[in-house]
């Protein structure tokens, strides 16, 4: 008995020193945890259908999928049937979903904007159509599926399918100067709107926002390339306080040519981020806002008669966050979400914009609206309602009445309906589990089937020795903040372990949250070291989201002062706790977080031994108006708000190691941000490493090793700064 006894020991023994340990080559180079998605899901609006993309080295398929049966019904689209193209990138159906929108040779143009090469596909007469043999922008079929809008140089197209005509809707593009139907680069970046043209639902008015950037400051940087001489990269950027671009709205009558500029008055204030036609055919929808954010217009126009009037206003003591949940119902009435009661909730307004009655409520937020069901008058949504760090699926009738929870594992949830709202693809993680593709009845909230479960990642991960990411909550002097914490597989109480904290801490953010480990990789990298002998720990403080209104907009007009308070203090407390060596802390963390990090081995010098900056902002003098100007207001109005939190003003208390990285071709956070603060340094006589990448963008990504000498460069930093755990 005692032979087996002992034999068990050695096998466990073995098994356990037989783990693997995570490196950085798996994670970089080999990319060895990908999860496998559906890629390119789409669900179908003519039927319970929905179509996935699959490439392989034959080429590019596009399957049709039946919700309810699970059965592929056909191939709608595989790319040995269409002459001259190897494979496609993106798709997009028609209305009827009897053609397609296939682009090919994307090429990115800022962060959410490509140009490429389109082609209309016919599936019924399986005729293949080039839309132009230029490099074009942001087409869309027109509703009735007959013509194709796009972007050309600045300037707005209309091509007719049958007759091939061309029509140019506008003349004055030009770049860096006129943009028409696109939107400029603050707006891309800030606002999430790439298209600024609609079309209508007769398919014959187009109503387009035309910017005109010509007082808008030019930005250049140099790109090296691999020619004798660097060229210069300039477009337009609007830096906190400067002009932005002058936008105006137009429609475009297609039958007549006749070209309508409202006549807007107050309600056009200083942004038009969004258009929305409703279901009438002449009546759009403008959101505009003040340049303070904080005033929110939704201004109805009738084209037909040239009528302009309020729908809506919101004002804000603070400032707005922009969504896309504005939803019109077939009677024009709609659907809008606030945080007018403290959290955000979803409003049902009457089409005269009266409010019927608040359909949710409670101390948690919406975070997502997936859409209205007439047939059964329900809502579909994701919220917090499970915790904040947590996401679940439900639906909930008009009138706010009979709530139901569809989704049934704790985590993160995100849903796809079906057109009949009859069925929705759950996509579900949570720390413990790899993404999962659930089908899922919606009316009884019931698991059909599972479609993928990425389980040989699971099984391949028990190879390796792998902590738990424990979550809890963090009691300070200035409140309880959501933390988890990544402690080594051998953990021992009795020790005494170097601790790195990781955080972002930007407005609205949230980087502690009940998901598989994130698509950046970050995760697996703080997982290596926590093997190696490091506490990983990430605190959400104050001007995080998904905690309410006042928690998120309690940092309004001082960005960094209460965000840094928060990581002394969760530094100090972690400090307090017996295995961890408050003597080496040290911070990370990339664009707002290097921000943080770079404020808080200046600032908070006396608690952080070290800190890694990746891309950071070192003045918010240097970045865009609209996000900052959100925050802040602008210079004019509020100098100390830029300047009492900029470390560029504080070189001079750097004590511990500092370790800046940045991209020189990031149009995003400028390396002007790390030169300033790299000058600021050197007169304050302050030792410090460097490291830039040139021509990398905001992310550092491009090429296929940049990321793993990235990591490499900041692991090597960590050992060397927070020394060798104990062993």
């Amino acid at each position: 008995m005692r032979y087996w006894y002992l034999l068990l020991i050695l096998f466990f023994y073995v098994a356990t020193a037989q783990q693997k340990k995570l490196s950085l080559e798996d994670i970089w180079l080999k990319q060895a945890f990908e999860i496998e998605t559906l890629q390119s899901f789409q669900t179908m609006k003519t039927g319970d259908f929905y179509t996935v993309l699959n490439q392989n080295s034959y080429g590019t398929f596009l399957d049709k999928f039946d919700f309810e049966t699970q059965e592929k019904i056909e191939t709608l689209v595989v790319t040995r049937d269409l002459p001259g193209i190897r494979y496609f990138e993106t798709y997009v159906f028609n209305r009827e979903e009897n053609k397609l929108l296939l682009g090919v040779d994307l090429e990115p143009v800022y962060r959410r904007s490509k140009k490429g090469i389109y082609y209309v596909y016919d599936l019924v007469s399986k005729e293949l159509q080039q839309i132009s043999e230029q490099q074009i922008q942001e087409p869309s079929f027109s509703p009735d599926g007959k013509k194709v809008a796009y972007v050309y140089q600045n300037n707005i197209y209309v091509k007719d399918l049958s007759s091939l005509a061309v029509d140019q809707i506008t003349q004055d593009g030009k770049i860096n100067h006129i943009i028409n139907g696109l939107a400029d680069w603050v707006y891309e970046e800030e606002f999430s709107v790439v298209r600024a043209y609609q079309w209508n639902s007769d398919s014959d008015r187009i109503a387009y926002i035309r910017f005109d950037e010509s007082q808008v400051p030019e930005f250049s940087m140099d790109i090296y390339g691999d020619e004798l001489y660097p060229h210069p990269k300039v477009f337009k950027y609007p830096k906190a306080g400067q002009e932005n671009s002058r936008v105006s709205l137009y429609v475009h009558n297609l039958i007549t040519g006749e070209k309508l500029e409202p006549e807007l008055g107050s309600l056009k204030q200083y942004y038009i981020p969004r258009l929305k036609w409703t279901h009438d055919p002449n009546s759009l929808v403008l959101t505009t806002l003040n340049r303070h954010q904080n005033n929110l217009n939704l201004v109805l126009i009738d084209t037909e008669n040239n009528g302009v009037s309020l729908l809506h206003n919101q004002k804000d003591e603070a400032y707005f966050d922009l969504h896309d949940n504005l939803t019109f119902l077939k009677d024009n009435s709609f659907v809008w979400s606030s945080d007018t009661d403290g959290y955000n909730h979803l409003y049902h307004y009457n089409k005269e914009g009266e409010l019927k009655n608040q359909i949710t409520s409670g101390p948690w937020e919406v975070t997502k609206y997936y859409g209205y069901d007439p047939e059964s008058k329900r809502l579909f949504y994701q919220s917090t309602e499970e915790g904040s760090i947590n996401r679940g699926i439900y639906s909930i009738g008009l009138n706010g009445k009979t709530k139901k929870k569809l989704s049934l594992y704790n985590g993160e949830n995100e849903a796809a309906f079906s057109s009949s709202f009859k069925y929705f693809i759950n996509t579900h993680s949570n720390v413990e589990t790899p993404t999962r593709y659930l089908l899922m009845n919606a009316e009884s909230g019931k698991e059909i089937k599972v479609l993928k479960d990425n389980q040989p990642l699971a099984d391949k991960l028990k190879e390796y020795e792998l902590s738990v990411k424990e979550f809890s909550t963090l009691p300070t002097e200035n409140g309880e903040f959501n933390m988890y914490l990544i402690k080594p597989p051998d953990f021992d109480p009795e020790k005494s372990y170097p601790l790195l904290m990781f955080q972002y801490s930007g407005p609205g953010s949230q980087r502690v949250v009940n998901r598989w480990k994130n698509p950046q990789r970050h995760d697996y990298w703080h997982h290596m070291l926590a093997q190696e002998g490091y506490l990983i720990a990430c605190v959400d403080g104050r001007g995080t989201g998904f905690k309410g209104r006042d928690f998120e907009k309690t940092i309004y007009l001082e960005l960094g002062k209460k965000e840094l308070e928060d990581q002394i203090e969760a530094a100090k407390e972690l400090g307090k706790l017996p295995y961890v060596d408050e003597s080496r802390i040290g911070i990370w963390g990339w664009s707002y977080g290097g921000y943080m990090s770079t404020l808080a081995i200046t600032k908070g010098a006396d608690v952080f031994k070290m800190a890694i900056a990746v891309a950071p902002v070192t003045s918010w003098r240097f970045y865009d108006t609209v996000y900052t100007e959100r925050y802040l207001r602008t210079p004019e109005e509020n100098p100390t708000g830029y300047d009492d939190n900029s470390p560029l003003n504080f070189a001079e208390l750097l004590e511990g190691d500092y370790l800046l990285v940045h991209g020189t071709g990031d149009d995003n956070v400028h390396v002007q941000n790390s030169m300033r603060m790299i000058d600021a340094l050197v007169d304050a006589n302050k030792q410090f490493d460097y490291f830039s990448y040139p021509d990398r963008a905001h992310g550092i990504r491009r090429g296929k090793n940049t990321r793993f000498h990235l990591f490499q460069k900041m692991t090597t930093f960590i050992r060397n700064s927070l020394g060798a755990p104990e062993k």
